[in-house]
């Protein structure tokens, strides 16, 4: 059960890689998000890609160590739902943002799987 729960661990990790390489290579906001990367809007999307890279982090240390996966599991929680509840209020767009919706919608199974893992000591 450990291996499958790292493996899901690592998939939680995977979901927040694109937006996070934003961080890396700003020019990636206008082909993922239909945004320019300067200008306020573009800032803050660069800046939330290094939020995302936390994310992923925060998935290996969840990987790396058990005792710490209750607190990760809300973290990776409210980024993966926190969108989704965001999206849905939003009217569910189309384009860029349906796209995230699914990859989230998709997150969801291996973000039940981790937190029950953890939460069921």
């Amino acid at each position: 059960m450990e291996t499958l729960t790292k493996i899901a661990w690592g998939a939680l990790a995977l979901v927040h890689v694109l937006p996070a390489l934003v961080l890396f290579k700003p020019s990636l906001t206008d082909q993922l998000y239909g945004l320019s990367p300067t200008g306020d809007v573009g800032l803050l999307i660069v800046h939330r890609g290094a939020l995302f890279l936390a994310v992923i982090v925060a998935c290996f240390i969840a990987i790396a160590d058990p005792s710490v996966r209750r607190a990760i599991s809300g973290i990776v929680t409210i980024s993966v739902v926190g969108f989704l509840f965001v999206y849905v209020r939003g009217a569910m767009p189309e384009g860029a943002l349906r796209t995230i919706a699914i990859a989230d919608c998709i997150a969801l199974a291996p973000l039940a799987f981790v937190t029950l893992q953890a939460w069921k000591r």
